[in-house]
């Protein structure tokens, strides 16, 4: 292979990717961040106005370490960015005492000794009044650390401050295929160029199984939804302080998630796998449209557990979940292999790690040992 074009390339820059290129540069790795999009887009799993960060992970224990580093980096993109791209609300797990989402966030919280509450179902209805349906066999865990990052925000200032660092941002520039050669890869371009790097960091999102069919990803379709109060002069009674950052489990088995008014007198607000209801869809689909099946199984929820909003979404968008059959994430090198690494099915819950995951893909690039779990993540423990 003639000299590379750089020491890595990263195919992708959702936010795992957009990370990981801010890691790679602010470690003096010489990078290149390639994308058909431009960065803050609205196709893939990056988008959507706010994401959720909180540190006690009932997705899984060893996620908290994770967890934590990347709520630093995110403070340290905010500072190097100029940009607020942060806000601390606070955030509240509520549910059946015996159910996944009270039991996981407990015992994750315990394990890693986590700064947070635990409410009794009476401490919720007072603290929480616009929760309704609280049963005397509910729960809740109070994260004070937990809040909302600005999504696409977070992604452009990631590639900003990467270039700035001295990387390379191509967007507009398709990935057609991945070769691993002699010495390091060729990522191969629509417009028949190649590019060429000792390793290739694939953090594709939607699109990694097209490149890496070896990775077991379904792409699942997944509705967002914006609704605001019935009547406008209750904005206040669901603002932030009202209405935190929350994920609920009812009592059906269903998870609602979302969190009150941030901006433009919306609360933003969904249903975990749409209630068992997703569909697997191509990225480069036009499945983009949204009717009222897409919110549906959501509003007869909310008539119970959150009541006094609109029946129809004031917005509503489709983003996809990347999914893998653990719902962990695949961070890591398939066979060893370190001319190749692979970053991606977030599985509905990784927006918030993603810069612990790319400072993670940048230590496996220098052959550094992370500081936190990841042989959980594996692409190769199917």
């Amino acid at each position: 292979m003639r000299s590379p074009d750089a020491e890595v390339v990263v195919v992708g820059l959702g936010v795992f990717g957009a990370a990981a290129l801010w890691r790679l540069a602010a470690a003096g790795v010489e990078a290149i961040g390639v994308d058909q999009f431009t960065p803050g887009h609205g196709f893939g799993s990056s988008h959507g106005g706010t994401r959720m960060f909180r540190t006690a992970c009932l997705e899984h224990p060893d996620l908290v370490p994770l967890a934590r580093r990347s709520g630093q980096l995110w403070q340290g993109l905010a500072l190097a960015a100029g940009e607020n791209l942060f806000e601390p609300t606070g955030g509240v797990l509520i549910g059946p005492r015996a159910g996944h989402v009270i039991a996981g966030t407990v015992a994750a919280a315990r394990r890693h000794g986590l700064d947070v509450e635990v409410w009794n179902a009476a401490e919720v209805r007072d603290r929480l009044p616009r929760h309704a349906g609280i049963g005397d066999h509910h729960a809740a865990v109070w994260e004070p650390a937990a809040g909302l990052i600005a999504a696409e925000a977070a992604v452009r200032a990631a590639v900003r401050v990467a270039v700035g660092l001295g990387a390379r941002a191509l967007t507009g520039t398709r990935v057609t295929r991945i070769e691993l050669v002699a010495g390091g890869a060729l990522v191969h371009t629509a417009d028949g160029g190649a590019l060429r790097a000792r390793r290739v960091v694939v953090a594709a999102g939607a699109w990694l199984p097209a490149l890496l069919p070896g990775v077991p990803l379904r792409v699942l379709r997944v509705p967002i939804t914006w609704f605001r109060p019935g009547d406008p002069a209750d904005a206040d009674r669901y603002g932030l302080a009202d209405v935190p950052v929350f994920i609920r489990q009812l009592d059906d088995g269903t998870c609602v998630w979302g969190h009150g008014v941030h901006s433009g007198g919306e609360l933003k607000l969904g249903l975990e796998d749409h209630g068992g209801l997703l569909r697997e869809m191509h990225p480069d689909s036009d499945d983009r449209q949204v009717a009222a099946a897409d919110w549906e199984p959501l509003v007869r929820r909310l008539d119970v557990a959150l009541p006094g909003l609109q029946p129809v979404p004031s917005r509503a968008a489709v983003c996809m979940y990347p999914m893998t059959p653990d719902r962990q994430f695949v961070l890591g090198s398939p066979g060893d292999d370190t001319r190749l690494i692979v970053a991606g099915g977030d599985s509905g819950h990784g927006f918030k790690h993603a810069t612990g995951v790319g400072e993670v893909v940048a230590d496996l690039v220098r052959g550094t040992t992370p500081p936190v779990p990841v042989a959980f993540m594996h692409p190769d423990r199917w």
